[in-house]
């Protein structure tokens, strides 16, 4: 969608005021008597968006809605914004402008990304494209909204929905390293992709177990994003899994189970996409992105429950499922990060189906281990962007059902707490200010839901620009907060 700056509302378009139900004035807005009453009506008896059709143009009243919670208010909008894309689309309106009469800046730039994040559709493998076209073509928008930066975001989401969508016969390890440097080169990344053989001399021996299987060699991506002037000398260090598909291995998943399973990369996608928003809006922060990539396949050669594995920190590991494979490579990367001495790791990963159990596909389930304020920073800026966080324990008692009686570790504990004791596991490859953050509910829809849609949502990317464009503060860390 083509998105651009207007001085004027143009009176022969299609056009969306977003209006106060309290105080609205059709006249104002130059409608009819007859449409003014009408609209009047309506809002007084809802809050959905109004759609008048004066034959010529559409016009679409958007009543803003009334709240003290910052986070609803601006969710609210969003989703008005998707509702809106849905009118356009019905309506098969090409172009249309928008105007903020009552919203405020935050409250029209979140229905306007809303709107926009909607119109995503990933039509790529259809045969027939009649019917699939997006409406609008194009987004006017006459207000305060910072069009460049609001490009930028929803395009590295609409980057990391494609990413993922994509099937692995077309998405594997070596076309995730193709994309992870070609954006490197288009956005200002130094990117460099590590061989099996190199991975080899590094003794990263989760990487290489599960990847034992398969026909394709493992990668480890390094990118580095370092601007002149960056308010950090110590990098913030992203981690993504990058599992581009995961059978299980020996722990072998039911047909079923493996449906979505091309979604076990949405982690690594997903810092993918955040590096090309902060590097497209260069954003003043040193940061460094680390994506272990390999499949997880079945074979002669697979690891097999029972084996002992020895990791890149030289930690030994019993692994007694092999479907719990992503903590294995996220190990190696978190183990890796050290060297830069870091101020901060946050990793994304699709890790755990206990984590997708306890909070669904509403949030995302969090982890930290000496974050400090950088864990409250985080909160606020997903509680912005509408990606919450739900904070679990890190108590000592759950590092007790890793414990194995054959090596340093072993990579499950039992049926219990799952999330957290795969959280625990990664501890043990930290010793730096760290937050894990599961996002196995949210990252992959198997309905459709407002304007995330349906399949890959691209969670991760708003949230980690979020936090780096306006919460990653080192000299004024975030007060914890209250939320109402």
């Amino acid at each position: 969608m083509k998105l651009s700056a207007i001085k004027t509302i143009n009176a022969k378009e299609s056009v969306i005021y977003l209006a106060s139900a309290r105080n609205f004035s059709g006249k104002v807005l130059g409608l009819s008597d007859a449409a003014s009453t009408y609209v009047e009506s309506a809002m007084k008896n809802g809050e959905e968006p109004i759609l008048v059709n004066e034959f010529n143009r559409f016009v679409v009243i958007v009543p803003v809605p009334v709240s003290e919670n910052r986070t609803l208010f601006l969710e609210g909008l969003r989703k008005a914004g998707q509702k809106v894309q849905a009118l356009c689309k019905t309506n098969k309106i090409n172009g249309i402008q928008a105007e903020d009469k009552a919203a405020g800046t935050a409250g029209f730039t979140a229905f306007c990304e809303g709107f926009v994040l909607a119109s995503y559709s990933f039509s790529k493998y259809f045969s027939d494209k009649k019917g699939r076209e997006n409406y609008p073509a194009e987004l006017k928008i006459k207000g305060d909204v910072r069009i460049s930066e609001l490009k930028a975001v929803t395009e590295s989401v609409f980057f990391t929905r494609d990413l993922v969508n994509e099937p692995y016969i077309a998405m594997g390890v070596g076309e995730l390293a193709a994309e992870a440097k070609r954006i490197g080169a288009e956005s200002g990344i130094k990117v460099e992709v590590f061989s099996k053989k190199k991975i080899e001399t590094l003794k990263m021996g989760g990487l290489l177990a599960v990847n034992r299987a398969s026909k394709e060699d493992p990668a480890f991506i390094v990118m580095e994003y370092k601007p002149k002037g960056a308010k950090n000398i110590k990098p913030l260090v992203l981690v993504g899994k990058g599992v581009v598909f995961d059978t299980g291995g020996s722990s072998l998943k039911t047909s079923a189970g493996m449906t979505t399973m091309k979604c076990d990369m949405a982690g690594a996608a997903a810092v993918l996409g955040a590096m090309k928003a902060i590097a497209d809006n260069k954003l003043p922060v040193y940061t460094v992105a680390l994506l272990p990539a390999t499949d997880n396949f079945l074979d002669a050669h697979a690891i097999v429950p029972g084996d002992v594995i020895t990791m890149y920190s030289g930690k030994t590991v019993e692994v007694l499922n092999t479907d719990a494979e992503g903590r294995l490579i996220l190990a190696d990367a978190l183990h890796y990060a050290k060297k830069y001495d870091p101020s901060l790791v946050i990793d994304l990963a699709t890790l755990t189906g206990a984590a997708a159990r306890a909070i669904g596909e509403y949030g995302i389930a969090a982890h930290e281990v000496n974050a400090g304020n950088f864990k409250f920073s985080l909160e606020d800026a997903g509680s912005e962007v509408y990606e919450r966080l739900v904070w679990f324990p890190m108590w000592d008692e759950y590092g007790e059902m890793i414990k194995s009686d054959i090596a340093d570790i072993k990579n499950i504990g039992g049926i219990d707490a799952g999330m957290i004791t795969a959280a625990k596991f990664l501890q043990h490859f930290t010793d730096y200010p760290w937050i894990h953050l599961d996002i196995a509910g949210p990252a992959f829809l198997e309905r459709n839901i407002s304007y995330w849609g349906k399949g890959a949502t691209g969670v991760g990317v708003r949230l980690l620009y979020n936090f780096a464009a306006n919460y990653f503060n080192l000299e004024k860390p975030a007060a914890k907060t209250k939320k109402k």
